[in-house]
């Protein structure tokens, strides 16, 4: 991992001690860690990804368990939350204990992940539990907003409850006056039971269309958004909806040229009025070449120039 010479290993031996002796640690972490404005100067956001773990999908590209080795996935998050242009990290609530107990969140925004219990390639991977954080969570710990995943498929009865619940989700945060990610997808499953995601522009118009009216209020709602399978379908796409939207990074796939690949599918996009941040997780922490730091930095040389090329600035 290029870069990492920058960040002290991390001290699995006494984090675990810390965590058995003292589990209080992880609550007065929280309590002390320093806040910051939403985007204090800045037009565009950039967060960084981490909640795959918790949902038992734990490959990147070609590798099955890259994300399985916890150490070293600390050690790559926090060499990125370290980066100057990043501004938070998104993760489930086991990831961001760890990151509090390693003092690696103060001064960035952090969204707890809320609803993993689709476990990746099960039967009832529709019927997404909200096993994660609860709004009451986010709001004891101070965190700065939630994330919930929302895929819809017509043929699948499971959708239905975790549209339902997502939908109260929002009304709970709204009551808190917390922001929460959206992310939804259409999908469908091929003969084997592997479900995909559709990226068509119809299906992602769709989604957002759904995602953009759930619960009483939408003023709390961010959406979180895939590049069409189409970029240059990205415009009428974002026209469906006035919520911000950020968007989302996805696993960049197998080969040398996925990376490069990955920026040019952002760099556009980047650039639509509605759009106000990257979230992005195995692409910049799990680079082919290793570089982290040089990922991280790439990406906030792109919302920089986003910012520079808008189309609109408001």
């Amino acid at each position: 991992m290029s870069g990492s010479d920058d960040v002290e290993p991390v001290d699995v031996e006494r984090l675990v001690s810390l965590r058995a002796r003292r589990p209080e640690a992880v609550g007065e972490a929280a309590a002390a860690r320093r806040r910051r404005a939403w985007f204090e100067g800045r037009e565009r956001l950039l967060i960084v990804a981490a909640d795959h773990p918790a949902r038992g999908a734990l490959g990147v590209g070609a590798r099955p368990y890259a994300m399985a080795d916890r150490a070293d996935l600390l050690a790559r998050l926090r060499l990125a939350l370290s980066r100057p242009g990043v501004d938070g990290v998104l993760a489930s609530a086991d990831i961001l204990d760890d990151l509090l107990l390693l003092g690696a969140l103060d001064d960035r925004l952090v969204i707890g992940s809320m609803n993993r219990g689709g476990l990746a390639g099960a039967s009832f991977e529709l019927d997404d539990r909200f096993t994660g954080h609860r709004p009451q969570d986010l709001a004891r710990l101070g965190f700065d907003a939630g994330k919930l995943l929302l895929r819809i498929d017509p043929d699948d009865p499971g959708s239905l409850s975790t549209l339902h619940t997502a939908a109260r989700t929002v009304d709970e945060m709204a009551a808190l006056r917390l922001p929460v990610f959206v992310e939804p997808f259409l999908c469908h499953r091929d003969r084997d039971g592997r479900l995909h995601n559709d990226l068509s522009a119809e299906a992602v118009v769709t989604s957002l269309a759904v995602a953009s009216g759930l619960g009483g209020t939408s003023a709390y709602t961010w959406l979180k958004v895939p590049v069409t399978d189409r970029p240059d379908d990205m415009a009428r796409v974002l026209e469906t909806t006035t919520l911000p939207t950020v968007l989302l990074g996805g696993d960049p796939g197998p080969g040398p040229d996925a990376q490069d690949v990955a920026y040019a599918r952002w760099r556009d996009a980047l650039r639509l009025p509605t759009v106000r941040g990257l979230v992005v997780g195995r692409t910049l922490l799990y680079p082919a070449d290793g570089d982290v730091a040089g990922a991280v930095d790439t990406a906030a040389r792109l919302l920089r120039e986003a910012v520079g090329r808008s189309t609109h600035h408001p």
